[in-house]
């Protein structure tokens, strides 16, 4: 079992930056990890994704805007939001897989809403 823990999630002015933060406990060696986000009324959406090595991948949304990083050591994946706008409001969601099984988790969500 891989629980996911996330924090970092608030208010913001457009224009403005958040730090999301997203710790898998778990037992089993984690593999790749990334951030999905999901608007009223939308479907959920990819953002951004990286492997344990560090290779990461963006959706153009949020490219040059959005960073992800990852700290092996404490199974923990960032998202570093800058130049928030209004259309980035959200409930963002962290998820990640294990090596051994290829399962999928999820963490709980967490709102960013970015005012105009």
């Amino acid at each position: 079992q891989v629980q996911l823990v996330e924090s970092g999630g608030g208010s913001v002015q457009a224009g403005g930056s958040l730090r999301l933060s997203c710790r898998a406990v778990s037992t089993r060696t984690i593999g790749d990890m990334g951030w999905y986000r999901q608007a009223a009324g939308n479907q959920r959406e990819f953002l951004a994704a990286i492997t344990r090595y560090g290779s990461s991948e963006y959706a153009l949304s949020v490219k040059g805007r959005f960073a992800i990083s990852r700290d092996n050591a404490t199974n923990t994946v960032y998202l570093q939001m800058n130049s928030l706008k209004p259309e980035d409001t959200a409930v963002y969601y962290c998820n990640a897989q294990t090596i051994a099984y290829g399962d999928t988790y999820w963490g709980q969500g967490t709102q960013v809403a970015v005012a105009s």
